[in-house]
């Protein structure tokens, strides 16, 4: 049940009173939320990005470097896959936090999908094979 205007604002300022008397506890819950962790390793793979390009740049300016210029090509993907992914991740936890849930629903649905009545692809695959025997279109 979703709390009323009134009950979010006093609970806005029971969260802020607490986080003023207590650093500690604020520092606490802050590195616990997902998202701070997400956000963080978003910046770090960004920073990473920036340093293949770094790297790319003098390998290619000073030529006896191409070695360091092809290992910022590989810096830079794998720090752009962690970024995506990272990105992903807190698009996800976001989503999961603004609908009131956890953000994993696609096992649910697919368990669902299973059970649907349709049956599951080989079951379906199957009962196609058979009407072919049988003559059936």
């Amino acid at each position: 049940m979703p709390l009323s205007e009134h009950e979010q604002r006093q609970l806005e300022q029971i969260e802020q009173s607490l986080y003023r008397e207590d650093r500690r506890l604020a520092r606490l819950v802050r590195s616990s939320d997902p998202r701070v962790h997400y956000r963080r390793r978003v910046a770090e793979a960004l920073v990473g990005l920036a340093l293949g390009a770094a790297m790319i740049a003098v390998g290619l300016i000073v030529r006896d470097l191409v070695p360091l210029a092809v290992a910022g090509f590989v810096v830079m993907l794998l720090c752009g896959i962690w970024v995506l992914n990272s990105w992903r991740q807190m698009a996800t936890v976001a989503l999961g936090a603004a609908q009131g849930g956890p953000a994993g629903k696609r096992r649910s649905r697919r368990r669902r999908r299973a059970s649907s009545p349709r049956g599951t692809f080989g079951e379906r695959l199957d009962e196609r094979w058979r009407r072919r025997q049988e003559g059936e279109r």
